[in-house]
């Protein structure tokens, strides 16, 4: 395996014919009309394959999700609008899945044998996720409830009563006032179990089995089905939570607890030892092995998730791979129970690894690319996978790594278009350590000529670009309006090792400043088509924080710079922010503890040596970076002289999610960055 990583520093060019005369470069409204595949579900039998295809109703400026079924008898749509997360009974007859078709979410089921799909659930509130015991005798569900309430209907009734009044003051007493785009009110998710009958229907009233946890199951705001699990045997069901009470918004201490499905005894907590972040349980098929993630430092959202086996009888652990310097993610079991199946990220890519149990050896099952989703059969496994030349498809791993591809979503959409081709490439960054980083041709390139850069960096700052198709930093719409494309995976990118993940916190203006340096020099030294003349810095999150700080630090040169979400004053952002953990880890502290850590990198102080024509764009409804960075920002810029746009969307969060939002967002970037590079 050691081999095969080494040779991806010396990866050639993943490269696609020139544009002929019948072709045509990749546009924004490309991006935008793309259907878009995820959560794929294998059948018992292994023979088909349901997943999740998100269709763009541009007129309706949303996205629109359906279920199809690709296998023998071809690929065909199961169920129609507002249709998500498949789900197989264990005998393979029934496909479960949410639906919003009678107004709210709820649980609805098809007969594959035929007929028209049926409704599981009718419960007052609407089902945010759901899970089948093993058996198909009962169904996991999440609901929001108010925790002080007895029943779903109690809850309902509160929140049509609140709806009615004619006040609309709230009061809080704790953070989260606020959490990524949606205020408080006051609900918790909480997990419900129906008893099914023998034709898969809900039966009576479901059982509060999370009752007394003083938290969100499964976690908000992006917490799914993958937070819980059901024992084997169907008696058990052990899930994730966060009870912090006034601390939630500066801990991570996710515990694992366990709890007889049908509500009786007390809660276990399984994970009471760890104060870090424990998630993600995978019971083993014989009901006695419990695998789960846990991070080890408190407070560190990025921490290594290690990969723990814990004996559910005797309550003993162990780490299965403590020297595998990957963080895993997403855990799941082969039917016989040797093989634990993880993703992770590595160098550039994100893949599926195969880990031997009673060996602790790990292997790869996938090389380039990253994959989004998996899931493992009695019969099978399957990948959605997707990479920078690409959109997500779905494909049957086989052996070698070996891949078949089972969709072809999109083709006739792409037909007659061109993708750009992409290199990865190494070089000595901060402390000569190795840095990688992508190089993208514009997709009208030609062999002599130079071209005008578009150099984008990342957010996270714990995050990568890596091999994938974005759909809102996608560098296939930059090359398709001409531009040669830059991103370097600088220090604190995951997937190079933890200490490479690590290095960033308190180092935010420094280190990866410097990797940004020194891969923009050496991708100007080797790749001659860039015409380091004629080129624009963009970013968003900590990529807007950079390019922020890159406007009083590393100006000269930029013809242009582009802002998105970005954070413009440190002090300020520790006290608008939502997630405190986050902010408290990175700069070491708190803001009234050590305001020097904050004041470090602060690029307001710098405003003084603003000179490059900027773009700012900020959501109304992003919390994480408030509207006052954004706004923030373009004062200084319009105070100083300096040509500056903003472009602000009160309907958009820290992402632009609508698709003529996304259109108008492309519109500005690539208008904004054409003029100051003096591009057609």
């Amino acid at each position: 395996m050691q081999k095969g990583l080494a040779l991806l520093v010396t990866m050639a060019w993943v490269a696609v014919p020139a544009i002929a005369l019948s072709q045509r470069a990749f546009t924004p409204k490309d991006l935008v009309m793309l259907d878009r595949i995820s959560d794929p579900n294998l059948s018992p039998d292994g023979a088909n394959i349901a997943y999740q295809l998100r269709q763009t109703d541009f007129a309706a400026n949303k996205g629109v999700t359906s279920i199809w079924l690709t296998g023998p008898g071809g690929t065909r749509v199961l169920s129609g609008p507002g249709s998500t997360s498949p789900r197989w009974r264990g005998d393979g007859k029934l496909l479960y899945f949410l639906s919003s078709r009678t107004g709210g979410s709820q649980v609805w089921r098809l007969d594959m044998s035929g007929g028209d799909a049926q409704q599981v659930t009718n419960a007052a509130l609407d089902v945010g996720s759901f899970l089948l015991s093993p058996d198909g005798k009962h169904l996991i569900v999440s609901m929001d409830m108010f925790l002080d309430c007895d029943s779903v209907e109690c809850t309902k009734q509160r929140m049509d009563a609140r709806a009615a009044r004619k006040f609309s003051g709230q009061q809080f007493e704790q953070l989260f006032v606020r959490h990524w785009d949606t205020w408080s009110d006051g609900t918790r998710s909480q997990l419900f179990v129906y008893a099914l009958d023998e034709q898969g229907i809900a039966q009576g009233a479901p059982v509060w089995v999370s009752k007394g946890i003083q938290g969100d199951v499964p976690s908000k705001p992006f917490g799914d089905a993958g937070e819980y699990g059901i024992t084997p045997d169907g008696k058990d069901l052990i899930f994730t939570a966060r009870v912090a009470g006034r601390t939630e918004a500066w801990s991570t201490n996710f515990d694992l607890y366990r709890r007889r499905i049908d509500g009786s005894g007390s809660v276990q907590n399984l994970t009471a030892d760890n104060p870090a972040a424990d998630t993600g349980p995978a019971i083993s098929p014989d009901g006695k092995t419990l695998a789960y993630l846990a991070a080890r430092r408190p407070a560190v959202e990025s921490d290594r998730n290690a990969i723990v086996l814990k004996d559910l009888a005797s309550g003993s652990t162990r780490e299965l791979l403590p020297t595998w310097d990957r963080s895993a993610d997403s855990l799941k079991w082969s039917a016989d129970g040797k093989t634990l199946y993880a993703l992770a990220d590595d160098r550039g890519q994100k893949r599926l690894f195969a880990i031997d149990v009673a060996r602790a050896r790990v292997s790869a099952l996938t090389d380039q690319g990253e994959v989004s989703a998996y899931d493992v059969g009695r019969k099978g496994i399957v990948v959605a996978l997707e990479s920078l030349g690409s959109p997500t498809q779905l494909y049957r791993v086989a052996t070698g790594p070996r891949l078949q591809q089972v969709t072809h979503a999109n083709e006739d959409k792409l037909a007659g278009i061109a993708m750009a081709g992409y290199e990865q490439f190494e070089f000595p960054g901060w402390n000569n350590e190795s840095v990688q980083g992508f190089v993208m041709k514009p997709s009208n390139y030609q062999a002599g000529k130079k071209y005008p850069v578009a150099f984008i960096i990342h957010g996270g700052p714990e995050a990568a670009f890596g091999n994938i198709f974005h759909y809102r930093w996608n560098a296939q719409t930059y090359a398709g309006a001409g531009f040669a494309v830059v991103m370097i995976e600088f220090h604190g990118t995951p997937g190079y090792g933890q200490a490479f993940t690590d290095s960033i916190a308190g180092h935010w203006g420094d280190r990866p400043l410097e990797d940004l340096q020194k891969g923009w020099a050496y991708a100007l030294a080797h790749y001659p088509f860039l015409d380091g003349s004629r080129a624009c810095a963009l970013g968003a999150s900590y990529g807007g924080f950079m390019i922020d700080w890159i406007a009083g630090n590393w100006s000269s040169p930029w013809k242009c710079l582009v802002s998105h979400d970005g954070i413009f004053d440190t002090r300020v952002m520790y006290y608008s922010t939502e997630e405190l953990w986050f902010e408290e880890y990175e700069y070491q502290g708190t803001q009234f503890a050590v305001p020097a850590n904050y004041e470090r990198f602060n690029p307001l102080d710098h405003v003084a040596e603003w000179k490059v024509p900027t773009l700012i764009i900020q959501g109304g409804r992003d919390f994480r970076v408030p509207f006052e960075q954004g706004m923030g920002a373009f004062t200084a810029l319009q105070r100083r002289g300096i040509p500056s746009e903003f472009l602000y969307f009160p309907d958009e969060n820290h992402w632009v999610l609508k698709p003529q939002n996304s259109l108008q967002w492309h519109d500005a970037v690539f208008g904004w960055i054409k003029q100051w590079t003096d591009t057609p």
